[in-house]
């Protein structure tokens, strides 16, 4: 298994493809800095081009990578609910992003914690990594590798397993200059 992990840091490096387990589901990835492998995911995942994706990071230092700045407020909040499977919508202006943002000037961050090591260490290494649910557009996510392998057969470079995987999807919060509004409850409940 570990083993694994090594080759998805060469595998994203090299600008593949990885399904991987997540702190909540597994998740089709790729490099953050790589807009071709990111074009790659939304055609086999059959995407609406118009969909922002979400990012996972492994500290508030990552998010500065992507041009993202955070106020006083915005930093205590964060701090308080991660990590964690709770997606925070953040604004994102810079136009190099585009490719992400699609063109919302807001991306999804989601900050893994070291209690899943291996991710941990792999986004350490890598960067920030993209992270949609392993499934085509419409689908159920896969709760498994072999289901991802039914959607994506050999377009992904590399599988790790993790055994099955059923839960909630992450709670996704947007938080602006001053307000917090909470889009959807998942696995962790904010009030």
């Amino acid at each position: 298994m570990q083993k694994d992990w090594l080759k998805a840091e060469k595998v994203l490096q090299n600008g593949g493809l990885v399904v991987l387990p997540t702190d909540t589901l597994y998740g089709l990835c790729a490099s953050v800095y790589d807009k071709k492998a990111i074009d790659k995911i939304y055609r086999i995942k059959e995407r609406d081009k118009k969909k922002p994706l979400i990012l996972l990071i492994h500290s508030l230092e990552d998010l500065k990578k992507i041009d993202i700045k955070l106020n006083k407020d915005q930093a205590k909040f964060l701090e308080k609910i991660w990590p964690g499977a709770v997606s925070v919508l953040l604004s994102c202006k810079n136009s190099k992003f585009k490719y992400i943002h699609r063109g919302t000037k807001e991306i999804a961050f989601r900050m893994i914690g070291q209690k899943n090591k291996n991710l941990f260490n792999l986004i350490k290494k890598v960067g920030p990594i993209v992270v949609p649910s392993a499934n085509k557009e419409s689908f159920t996510p896969a709760e498994t590798v072999k289901e991802a392998k039914t959607y994506f057969e050999d377009e992904v470079d590399l599988y790790i397993n993790g055994g099955k995987m059923a839960g909630a999807p992450s709670t996704l919060v947007r938080v602006n200059n001053d307000s917090i509004e909470i889009l959807r409850q998942g696995k962790v409940k904010i009030k």
